[in-house]
C-alpha cells in the first residue's frame, strides 16, 4: 500500500461513494455503474484507481467482475491515523 495513492484515491467523492456501497459486500461492476450518471468507462476508471490504491480488489465469476473492499488497507490507514488521537502526549504538554 502507498499512502499517497490511497489518499489520492480517497480524495474523489465518486470513489468514496463506491467504497460506501461496497461496505455491505461485493458488487458487480454493472450494479455499481447503475448508481452513477456517467459512462461505464468513467466508472471503470474510478474502479481502476481504487484497485491501484489497493482499496478494493476484483474477483471474476463467469461473465461478471465483482468488486469488494480490501479491509487490510483500511486497517492500515486507521492504524496510522490513530497515532493522532488521544490528545497531546507528555512531551507536548511542556
Amino acid at each position: 500500500m502507498s499512502f499517497p495513492e490511497t489518499f489520492k484515491a480517497l480524495s474523489d467523492p465518486v470513489r468514496r461513494d463506491i467504497l460506501v456501497m461496497l461496505k455491505n459486500g461485493r458488487m458487480p461492476a454493472g450494479e455499481i455503474a447503475q448508481h452513477f450518471d456517467m459512462t461505464g468507462a468513467t466508472v471503470s476508471y474510478h474502479l481502476s484507481q481504487l484497485k491501484k490504491a489497493g482499496l478494493i480488489f476484483e474477483t471474476r465469476h463467469k461473465n461478471f467482475i465483482y468488486y469488494e473492499l480490501n479491509i487490510s488497507v483500511f486497517e492500515e490507514v486507521m492504524l496510522w491515523l490513530s497515532q493522532f488521537s488521544g490528545g497531546m502526549n507528555n512531551e507536548n504538554k511542556k
